[in-house]
């Protein structure tokens, strides 16, 4: 794959990697308009993120992108969290495609989901490589409507409801995130929309408190930060298995992304960085607690992500308090880790649902290895991630907290484990299709030995310390009390409440008939979308108006 993404850059030429790694997705966006195109376009759900991979390569010598004119151009570039998350998913998007490809041979109608799909990685794309206000607010819509209507595309009124409330949250996020954006605009010097300027502005800003408060909001909640965290087990659960791969792994990472970008990460904030912290710390533990009252395997995945993107949060929270510099790049790693690792797992459910009990061992070993990582299991991705954010967090209450979230993630990931084994098909002979197992094995391979690469190459610590005795020891003790912990957890597991998916959603009542209602026009909507001469006019509309923001060059 990286002999294929260095030819074709060498072939090309760094300058249109850019260019190419936004207008390949949208060009195939745009091709779903023609039906006798739209149908065969799943073949090239692999090749459509090949140029952000080669990109991510060629980061740091790609020259800036500028499309457009004066104030309102569109700037698109690669830093260095940016590129390491945008490789990683680039990967993660072709290794599912494949497995999309496959699934959506047993689709009667598969074109909702064609949409979709591409709608979601062009967006996804575009706000790993957006380098101004105006554009990442709008690639960050796109791929809020795209990831909810791959929601849309599970079965029955569950995936209806979770797609509706996806889109709901999602809206209400960006409005939040919009004002935020709004007072940082207001604040930038000389007018300047990029990122960086208004970042490098914001501590000096006299809206500093309100605009902090505003983006953390926005983009805590796309996050999955609890308490809104709640979208995230109700559409991960609904949604088919590669959208939810590519939604827990790359999707949720553009907010990740953001807050690195945005926040002003050298400049010390305790009084935004400590809460912050406080509240994702929270989220790393509440996650694993309702996560291990769950029989699903996808929820639970869905809960270990609500728990590991709290702990993210955290280390930002921390870097943020102390005015760390480094801390984009050790949390841009430690998302990168997260991304393949739950992409994998959730491949893993599919391969396992597709496999008879015969055939489960090849499946499971390798899933185990991987799922803990999460909690930091030494010659894991996930050892060296836990590392790289050990400073931020500190020999304190941080550091001990984070401790038990490792022990936490452990028990989990044990849970969900046993709860996966029981998922297999009800044929002890049945194999799954090639392309699924293969995808699967693919990831669980990536997500072993690509964060090794990534390690050597980022400024965070020198390899040796990490392989160090003590810090091995470190990384495994937590594992082991995670371990016992689940052997406890076995046995009491039948008396614990059955706590439904979405928890705090649920609960909140008064908000399920809204709820339902507004499902019920979504699948209105999605069978009035259906009406492919409909639903190509207004998808030609929305991207013709994008695609002449991208050909309008200087």
């Amino acid at each position: 794959m990286i002999g294929t993404a260095t030819a074709i850059a060498l072939v090309f030429g760094v300058p249109v990697m850019l260019p190419l790694a936004l207008g390949v997705p949208l060009l195939l966006l745009l091709a779903c308009v023609f039906p006798g195109l739209r149908r065969r376009l799943p073949s090239l759900f692999v090749i459509a993120p090949l140029p952000a991979l080669v990109a991510a390569f060629v980061g740091g010598r790609e020259p800036p992108l500028v499309l457009g004119n004066g104030q309102f151009a569109l700037n698109f570039s690669l830093d260095g969290p940016g590129a390491m998350l945008l490789g990683v998913a680039a990967l993660l998007w072709m290794l599912v495609g494949l497995y999309a490809r496959r699934w959506l041979r047993d689709r009667p109608d598969p074109d909702g989901f064609i949409v979709c799909w591409l709608m979601t990685l062009t967006g996804c794309v575009g706000v790993f490589l957006a380098a101004d206000l105006i554009g990442f607010y709008f690639l960050l819509a796109v791929l809020s409507v795209g990831a909810s209507g791959l929601v849309l595309q599970g079965e029955g009124p569950q995936a209806h409801r979770a797609g509706a409330l996806y889109l709901g949250l999602a809206l209400l996020a960006e409005a939040f995130l919009l004002a935020g954006l709004i007072l940082l605009a207001q604040a930038t010097p000389d007018g300047s929309l990029l990122i960086r300027d208004a970042a490098a502005a914001l501590p000096a800003s006299p809206w500093r408190d309100l605009t902090l408060l505003l983006l953390i909001t926005g983009l805590g909640m796309k996050a999955g930060l609890v308490p809104l965290h709640f979208w995230m087990p109700l559409a991960y659960g609904a949604a088919p298995i590669p959208a939810a791969a590519v939604m827990s792994g790359a999707v949720v990472k553009a907010s990740i992304l953001a807050l690195v970008r945005f926040l002003p990460l050298s400049t010390a904030l305790p009084d935004f960085g400590l809460p912050l912290a406080a509240l994702g710390l929270f989220g790393a533990l509440y996650g694993v607690a309702i996560g291990i009252t769950q029989s699903q395997p996808k929820v639970i995945l869905a809960y270990s992500s609500v728990s590991q993107m709290g702990f993210l949060v955290a280390v930002i929270g921390m870097g943020l308090a102390a005015g760390d510099g480094g801390t984009p790049m050790a949390a841009a790693f430690y998302a990168a880790h997260h991304l393949l690792v739950k992409g994998a797992l959730f491949l893993a459910v599919g391969a396992v649902m597709a496999s008879g009990r015969s055939r489960l061992w090849p499946l499971l070993l390798p899933a185990a290895f991987i799922a803990l990582g999460l909690g930091g299991l030494p010659l894991t991705g996930g050892a060296l991630a836990k590392y790289a954010a050990k400073d931020l967090l500190g020999d304190g209450l941080a550091g001990s907290v984070a401790v038990v979230s490792s022990v936490a993630s452990s028990l989990l990931m044990i849970h969900f484990l046993r709860r996966l084994s029981m998922a297999s098909a009800s044929d002890p002979e049945a194999r799954a299709p090639a392309a699924i197992a293969w995808s699967w094995w693919a990831m669980a391979l990536a997500s072993v030995v690509v964060p090794w690469a990534l390690y050597v190459d980022i400024p965070i610590d020198a390899l040796p310390k990490a392989l160090a005795p003590s810090a091995l020891w470190a990384a495994l003790w937590p594992v082991l009390v995670g371990a016992l912990l689940a052997l406890g957890l076995e046995r009491i597991w039948n008396s614990l409440p059955r706590i439904p998916a979405g928890d705090i959603g649920i609960a909140l009542g008064r908000l399920h008939g809204v709820v339902d209602r507004v499902a019920a026009g979504f699948e209105g909507l999605d069978t009035f979308a259906r009406r492919w001469s409909v639903a190509g006019i207004a998808l030609l509309l929305l991207s013709l108006l994008f695609g002449c923001a991208l050909m309008a060059l200087d």
